[in-house]
């Protein structure tokens, strides 16, 4: 018995260093190096009329894929879509309730009559209400996991099997930070980004177990982005950790997309904030988060006006 566990820690650190090493030489290699062609491929983004959303998709038009676009608003995703054709892209559109499982997995059923196979799923929707929790009504905390949480489940569920079918396609799930560090003022949304956060984590080491597995995975939890979501929200340092811009937020999930990287942070900050929270008492934890402005974060939030 010790002998087998001293042989399975030896080919554990022999394949840790190994992957360490790899990863370093990934680190420092451009994209255009490294990164897959996705040209010709199908990608289908949820919350297409977004501000990430929009702006995700006119990159892969611009990469030269086939696009499948989701949102419930139709005038804002036949926006997205307009631009998306202009350059160059076959464009689909379907107005979908994300809410509604059945919504879900009857519109899936009718891209792949109508489209084909999906290659690359987004998984981008998201709403956030902005309210402490007794001041949240309940209607609203729930449809913010039925949005942010539950419909990352049933689109996985309705796009996956083709995918494992082919053994090929790429997941995304476009998470947030505060799907790794609590916020006040944020409960049911930082609620709803930890259990993505953690379905994600799940889904990718089933994916990890299967023979040959090369169905991939990339999960982005980015600090707050300056879109109509969050207005109102500001750092109190910005000088160290600054909301992040809506471009450059796209640009960092198109290029974690092409290189397959797993999980993507944004700043590099919120990994260190990460692991801070781990290792320090919770007594330090809430003084950073009161140093930082964390804790007062949500206090000057208006977001953006929603129709009914």
């Amino acid at each position: 018995m010790v002998l087998q566990v001293l042989q399975e820690l030896l080919v554990f650190l022999v394949k840790a260093t190994l992957a360490w090493l790899w990863a370093i030489v990934q680190f420092f290699l451009p994209t255009f190096l490294i990164g897959k062609d996705v040209k010709g491929q199908t990608v289908l983004v949820t919350g297409a009329g977004g501000a990430i959303g929009s702006l995700l998709c006119k990159r892969f038009a611009g990469l030269g894929c086939n696009l499948v676009l989701w949102d419930i608003d139709s005038a804002l995703n036949e926006k997205t879509a307009v631009e998306c054709r202009s350059l160059g892209a076959d464009v689909t559109t379907f107005v979908v309730d994300l809410t509604d499982k059945e919504s879900i997995y009857n519109t899936a059923d009718k891209v792949e009559r109508e489209v084909g196979r999906i290659d690359i799923l987004v998984n981008n929707a998201g709403i956030v209400t902005g309210k402490k929790v007794m001041e949240a009504p309940d209607k609203l905390m729930e449809l913010t996991v039925k949005v942010n949480t539950m419909a990352h489940f049933w689109m996985a569920k309705a796009f996956l099997n083709q995918m494992i079918r082919r053994n090929k396609g790429h997941l995304v799930t476009i998470a947030s930070s505060a799907g790794l560090l609590g916020v006040a003022g944020l409960a049911d949304y930082c609620a709803s980004k930890f259990a993505t956060v953690g379905f994600e984590e799940s889904l990718r080491l089933e994916l990890h177990r299967r023979p040959d597995n090369e169905i991939k995975t990339t999960c982005v939890m980015p600090y707050h982005v300056k879109t109509p979501m969050f207005t109102g929200c500001e750092s109190k340092f910005p000088l160290l950790m600054d909301g992040l811009e809506a471009e450059y937020t796209a640009d960092k999930i198109i290029d974690a997309i092409l290189r397959n990287q797993e999980v993507v942070c944004m700043p590099k900050q919120i990994y260190i904030l990460s692991a801070l929270k781990t290792m320090m008492p919770t007594t330090v934890s809430r003084l950073l988060n009161d140093f930082a402005g964390v804790t007062d974060f949500m206090d000057s939030f208006v977001g953006k006006k929603k129709k009914n």
